[in-house]
């Protein structure tokens, strides 16, 4: 079974310097039908406005990625790191036992826009952790590529639960297929342009949620980024 998530029903908040969509609940936005999906939470598109960022806030359990689009985003925590984050960059953040952390848009004159994700670990009161790598552009032309995994395969950031996370760039006749093992959930989120996806005609935003199906499909590509997730069921 193929789940349609159109960009337009998800939640939206606009505090001003921050202008946010919500795939699942979150904050005020509250939505029973799409609190998570396994283990993946969190899938927040946020635009921080120039001279704007969260102030310090603290975040436990919860095993936290950001995917930065546009712009750049700086981070400060309280294990010490301080990193700035630009296009092309993938953090991890394993909040563990506890960690408070800010995010900080320091360009003023640009937006910051950038995928907040969040993915429960498989068990709770970790060490926190921190990690950040870049992917080039050229390592996800035309495929799928693994950034996240619980092994830190092939170059990936590590997480603490059975879920792997793929960046991809699609453009014209590339195409790419990524297999589902049984049992398994699939969501795939459309970060920008367009594409086909199993069928589907996608656009920035959209996303698929898969039950009980053998593969992700990725064609037709229109300057196209996807993120597919590859997750244990709920409970697992």
């Amino acid at each position: 079974m193929i789940t349609l998530r159109p960009a337009a029903e998800r939640g939206h908040a606009n505090h001003g310097w921050l202008d946010s969509r919500h795939s699942f609940s979150f904050a005020d936005y509250v939505d029973p039908a799409h609190v998570q999906w396994g283990p993946l939470r969190v899938i927040n598109e946020d635009r921080v406005a120039a001279g704007q960022g969260f102030g310090t806030h603290g975040h436990r359990d919860m095993e936290i990625i950001s995917y930065v689009l546009e712009g750049a985003l700086a981070h400060k925590d309280s294990m010490g790191n301080v990193a700035t984050i630009v296009p092309g960059e993938v953090q991890r953040m394993s909040a563990g036992t506890g960690v408070t952390h800010s995010e900080f848009n320091y360009d003023s004159a640009g937006t910051t826009h950038f995928l907040q994700i969040w993915i429960l670990p498989d068990r709770t009161g970790i060490a926190p952790g921190y990690e950040q790598k870049r992917f080039d552009a050229a390592d996800k032309r035309g495929r799928l590529r693994l950034v996240v995994s619980p092994e830190g395969a092939e170059g990936s950031l590590r997480i603490h639960q059975d879920a792997r996370m793929y960046a991809g760039l699609f453009d014209g006749a590339e195409s790419a297929a990524l297999a589902i093992a049984p049992g398994r959930l699939a969501y795939l989120h459309l970060v920008r342009g367009r594409a086909t996806v199993n069928g589907h005609p996608l656009a920035a935003g959209d996303a698929l949620l898969y039950r009980d199906e053998p593969q992700v499909e990725v064609e037709a590509g229109q300057a196209a980024e996807v993120l597919v997730f590859d997750l244990p069921p709920a409970g697992d």
